[in-house]
């Protein structure tokens, strides 16, 4: 499978970071640097946007989606709010990360630090059509947890 063309701008206190790249050969995003300064404390229950130092232009018919690292949630309780945050195509400015401290003690962002994954996928355009009914499933209009919780076996 081929990949598609991001253009990306590097801003100037991203300077001397590196580029959002994949982890491995077959890692789906790319990890998200802070671009801080100084060190931005994080205390429990705190958030703060983070600045990844860079903007980008998506192709139209892609969005690009920040999403929490795993080893930062399991091991400090640091995820990202409004998870996965979409980035538009039409988006220029910069990649702000919404960091929050789910965990019980302080967490230092660092600069430099891999603190999101980015991943770029499709999206396809819409059109509403309006409908007094919609069609019969077998979950109809069940709500949250209307399907259970335990497995199949």
């Amino acid at each position: 499978m081929s990949g598609i063309e991001v253009a990306v701008r590097r801003l100037a206190h991203g300077a001397g970071l590196d580029l959002p790249a994949p982890a491995t050969d077959r890692s789906a995003g790319v990890d998200l640097l802070a671009a801080v300064d100084k060190p931005v404390v994080l205390e429990p229950g705190a958030r703060a946007v983070i600045p990844s130092g860079i903007a980008i232009a998506l192709p139209p018919g892609f969005e690009a989606q920040v999403r929490p690292r795993s080893g930062l949630a399991a091991k400090h309780g640091i995820t990202v709010l409004n998870a996965p945050g979409t980035i538009d195509a039409d988006y220029r400015g910069e990649i702000g990360i919404i960091l929050a401290n789910l965990g019980d003690a302080a967490f230092a962002v660092e600069r430099g630090m891999r603190i999101a994954q980015m991943v770029v996928a499709p999206v396809r355009a819409f059109t509403w059509a309006e409908t007094d009914s919609l069609s019969a499933s077998a979950r109809g209009g069940g709500g949250f947890g209307s399907t259970g919780t335990k497995g199949k076996g």
